[in-house]
């Protein structure tokens, strides 16, 4: 489940919400307990402490860079996920 216990998409997924200007990353599935934030990046965790969706601030800045990335096994290898 998501923030406000709303359903979310497949696994991996990525949205951008152009009127927010947020780029919303699922990177596991499972419930958000708490999210921590780190400048313009807000990381949400499970209960266990593991990441579940990381939100971008300001992502017209950054939405040209993930065109680059083709496939999230790249991605995993920047930012590993387990």
């Amino acid at each position: 489940m998501s923030r406000g216990g709303t359903p979310r998409n497949d696994k991996n997924a990525m949205n951008y919400d152009a009127e927010a200007n947020i780029i919303s990353w699922e990177i596991a599935k499972g419930d958000i307990s708490h999210a921590r934030v780190f400048g313009q990046l807000i990381i949400h965790f499970s209960p266990k402490g593991k990441p579940v969706l990381v939100e971008i601030l300001n992502a017209s800045k950054f939405k040209g860079q993930f065109e680059k990335i083709k496939t999230f096994e790249k991605l995993k290898k920047v930012m590993p996920v387990s």
